[in-house]
């Protein structure tokens, strides 16, 4: 199998993985939106650091200089362990703002790849 076919078929399978973390942390912010248990927000925060981390990881394996720094500077904005106290509505902005951007990006890469 010549190289960049190889290339073709690792992009495939990585997108896939994209997808189902984009569409799954975006599916979380929007459920910070209703009332939820303080603990739900601390996991969402760590699921958000993980997801980021990893599509900074697929983004810098793919040569994406500018995926890899909104990925990372997503990671610190959800990281745990130095909360940010914007207040709940700020938050709100925040997480739909972001979710509603991790969709568009999904469907911008399908449409590419067509």
């Amino acid at each position: 199998m010549d190289r960049r076919k190889k290339h073709h078929l690792k992009q495939k399978s990585s997108f896939g993985y994209n997808n189902l973390i984009k569409t799954s942390l975006a599916l979380l912010f929007f459920l910070c939106l209703i009332d939820m248990p303080y603990g739900y927000f601390q996991l969402v925060r760590f699921l958000a650091l993980a997801g980021f981390g990893f599509l900074a990881y697929k983004a810098n394996e793919d040569d994406k200089s500018e995926q890899i720094f909104i990925y990372i500077a997503l990671a610190l904005l959800f990281q745990p362990f130095y909360k940010l106290a914007l207040g709940r509505e700020i938050w709100n902005m925040v997480d739909v703002v972001v979710g509603v951007g991790l969709l568009i990006s999904i469907f911008i890469k399908n449409k590419k790849l067509l």
